[in-house]
């Protein structure tokens, strides 16, 4: 692969993966600048491999070298951090339409609440499932889990989600 085409590679990967990948580590540093900083060394090492061996579990191993950097960091500081919700907001784009927009942030906001009370696990399958729109068999890369494991998480925390937010209704 030439220079150029290897640049346009990068380019096109950081231009797919940079939001996705910064939110995700995010939720696990709580700080968008040590994510950013982590995402960027994930970019680092994909350049020091070869495309075509990345080609068919690109994703997950652009996942996996983000959680394994992520973790590396957190084990060194030998603290956890919760979610910056702000800035993980932030991160997701776009608002509701005006008309919407009330009734969307409360809803986000007790969606949130809720899966911040989850175990670590559940919220991470949850998070690379609907946030990232990761299959099964990636988040099991990612997460070194087994396949069923990744649904059994999956599922309890969505049983768990819908038993805490149904008595709220959509308008509580």
């Amino acid at each position: 692969m030439s220079t150029h085409d290897r640049h346009a590679w990068i380019e096109a990967l950081v231009a797919e993966y940079e939001r996705p990948l910064t939110r995700y580590a995010l939720h696990m540093l709580g700080d968008v600048e040590r994510a950013r900083d982590v995402v960027q060394d994930v970019f680092v090492k994909c350049l020091a491999q070869e495309p075509a061996k990345l080609e068919l579990n690109l994703r997950a191993w652009l996942y996996t070298v983000c959680r394994n950097r992520v973790l590396d960091i957190l084990r060194k500081e030998s603290r956890m951090r919760t979610s910056d919700q702000a800035g993980l907001l932030a991160l997701q784009g776009k608002e509701p339409a005006p008309e919407q927009g009330v009734q969307h942030k409360e809803a986000m906001g007790r969606a949130l609440s809720q899966l911040a009370t989850l175990p670590e696990r559940q919220q991470e399958v949850l998070r690379l499932k609907f946030q990232d729109g990761l299959s099964y068999k990636e988040i099991s890369a990612v997460t070194s889990h087994s396949v069923s494991y990744v649904g059994v998480l999956l599922h309890e925390a969505m049983k768990t989600l819908r038993t805490r937010l149904a008595p709220l209704g959509p308008e509580a």
